[in-house]
């Protein structure tokens, strides 16, 4: 079976590496142009692209598919299957109608909650207990076509969408496997979704950063949680800003919101409790833990941390 693979990110490389592991043909890969990194804006590849020529599987990188050339480059390697993990870009209808066996999707979602570009750290933002990665047949609209395959995963209380992620790359892999052996034997179901139970995970945004004291402990700690990597979650010091990338929910601690309960340990008071600061970086400094973090600072107890 010829299948064109079409990712970008971190998440999509384990999936092409499932495919290659397995011995499936893959005829093209195709990902986003590179683009500059770092402090010296040099050009870097894609993680898809990177793994692609390591194997000397032909690569594609146009800068939309919805172009005469776009198209061409695909139907032109006459795939039976097309599957498509975080690739960020809309495929048109002529691509979605090329291959015989259909274009197939790994999603980071129990579908069809989370349709969208940000599943995984929503559904942490959320508080959800389990989340889970769900195969789909695409269609026009998005993350609207009908399920393949559904896996489910449990979240742990203080695990972050950076780890959920990892997890949930390794799970999209297998159970991507999975659904293309049951498209080779002709044994793949077709579940429609309910529209009426959709819910929309937005891409995330710089908005969602700044962290309320006046929320509960909970959601304050499920919001530092889910944008650990990206925006992250932040209050400010002194008119510095300071980044949360990792808390906890403490017991037995009580305090006006953004008030420092503990002189040895980031404790901050919020609307119904307290959650604690685990892993900081103060602007202009290194990331640290709460702890190195006060005994630097030597901030005393009282002081607070600006609620935006």
């Amino acid at each position: 079976m010829r299948i064109v693979f079409m990712g970008t990110p971190d998440f999509a490389v384990p999936s092409l590496q499932a495919l290659i592991d397995d011995h499936q043909e893959v005829a093209g890969v195709f990902t986003q142009p590179d683009k500059p990194k770092g402090r010296g804006y040099q050009l870097a590849p894609p993680p898809v692209k990177e793994l692609a020529l390591r194997y000397g599987l032909p690569v594609f990188q146009p800068v939309s598919l919805k172009t005469p050339e776009g198209i061409e480059q695909v139907t032109s390697l006459k795939p039976d299957l097309i599957v498509v993990v975080a690739y960020g870009k809309i495929l048109p209808e002529e691509i979605l109608d090329c291959p015989p066996l259909g274009c197939v999707n790994v999603h980071g979602s129990l579908l069809p909650k989370y349709r969208g570009a940000g599943p995984i750290q929503w559904s942490v933002l959320n508080g959800d207990a389990v989340t889970g990665i769900t195969t789909m047949y695409m269609a026009k609209g998005l993350d609207t076509g009908d399920m393949i395959l559904k896996k489910e995963t449990p979240i742990g209380p203080d695990e972050t969408a950076d780890e959920l992620y990892s997890r949930m790359e390794v799970l999209g892999a297998q159970t991507l496997i999975e659904t293309v052996r049951l498209i080779e034997r002709g044994e793949a179901p077709r579940v429609p979704q309910k529209d009426e139970d959709a819910t929309y995970a937005p891409m995330l945004t710089k908005e969602l950063s700044p962290i309320d004291f006046e929320k509960s402990s909970q959601e304050v700690h499920n919001q530092i949680r889910g944008l650990s990597s990206w925006p992250c979650a932040y209050t400010k010091l002194d008119g510095k800003r300071l980044k949360v990338y990792r808390s906890r929910v403490v017991e037995h601690y009580h305090g006006e919101p953004g008030e420092l309960l503990d002189d040895k340990k980031l404790i901050v008071a919020v609307k119904d409790g307290a959650v604690e600061f685990l892993e900081v970086q103060l602007e202009g400094s290194k990331r640290m833990s709460g702890e190195d973090f006060l005994r630097g600072k030597k901030l005393p107890k009282g002081t607070v941390f600006c609620s935006l």
